[in-house]
């Protein structure tokens, strides 16, 4: 399995090797081992998995407070997952990047705590599964609107489905100055 610095500081891509032959393929999705080397507590409490159809958003979600770090792949179809740095301070604050993850190459893609989240379904079907590394707590939830100008995220198919908590999500500058603000913090 090989890892991969992504533009994002802490932000990594896991590409592992499948194994093909006639009957299908074999492939090591995660490796406690290689999360460590690359400096990630393999611990993970948490594991979550969503299903969407093609041309559903979800997102711009993250957590405030102790945040939460994600590995996030897609077991079935491909999805393109973007990262927005929410980290003050962080010298790619603001940022985003965005990785196809589907069910052909297996990536994964390591989300550090300080970053917002969010992907579209590019297939008929795609379940995305997530290992967290905490309990979700709802009183930490923050979103962003996907839409949003300042962020210009280019998705690359017009969205079917969207929650009635992401349409109504506020601006990157809101949060912006939310975690700006000491008290925010």
């Amino acid at each position: 399995m090989q890892v991969v610095q992504t533009e994002l500081d802490g932000v990594l891509l896991f590409e592992p090797t499948p194994h093909r032959d006639a009957r299908g393929f074999f492939s090591r999705t995660s490796d406690n081992a290689v999360l460590a080397a690359a400096g990630i507590d393999p611990t993970f409490p948490q594991d979550s998995q969503s299903r969407s159809v093609r041309g559903v958003v979800r997102g711009m979600h993250g957590r405030l407070g102790r945040g939460e770090a994600k590995l996030v792949r897609c077991a079935h179809g491909a999805v393109l997952d973007v990262v927005v740095d929410a980290r003050p301070g962080s010298p790619t604050f603001g940022r985003w990047a965005s990785f196809t993850l589907d069910d052909e190459s297996m990536r994964s893609v390591y989300i550090p705590r300080g970053f917002l989240h969010g992907f579209q379904a590019l297939t008929d079907v795609a379940d995305t599964c997530y290992r967290i590394d905490a309990v979700h707590d709802p009183s930490e939830d923050v979103s962003v609107a996907f839409t949003d100008p300042d962020l210009a995220i280019p998705w690359p198919l017009p969205p079917t489905l969207v929650s009635d908590r992401d349409r109504a999500a506020p601006s990157w500058w809101e949060l912006r100055d939310r975690l700006l603000t000491p008290a925010g913090r």
